[in-house]
């Protein structure tokens, strides 16, 4: 779990251009992901097979 937070951190701070997540990690992903205060400003898209690549945005989603 604490991987995740860091992963996100790196992509937050440009690190990371994407972060891809299979399905078999997706929701314990999703988990750390949705506790965050800068959630919003992360987005999923998601591919076939069930992967998810997350990407960071400036502007908060509405």
């Amino acid at each position: 779990m604490n991987s995740y937070n860091a992963m996100l951190d790196e992509l937050k701070i440009g690190k990371r251009d994407d972060i891809t997540v299979d399905k078999k990690e997706f929701y314990a992903f999703r988990e750390v992901l949705v506790k965050r205060e800068d959630f919003k400003h992360f987005r999923g898209v998601a591919k076939q097979g069930g992967t998810v690549i997350y990407q960071y945005m400036v502007d908060a989603r509405s």
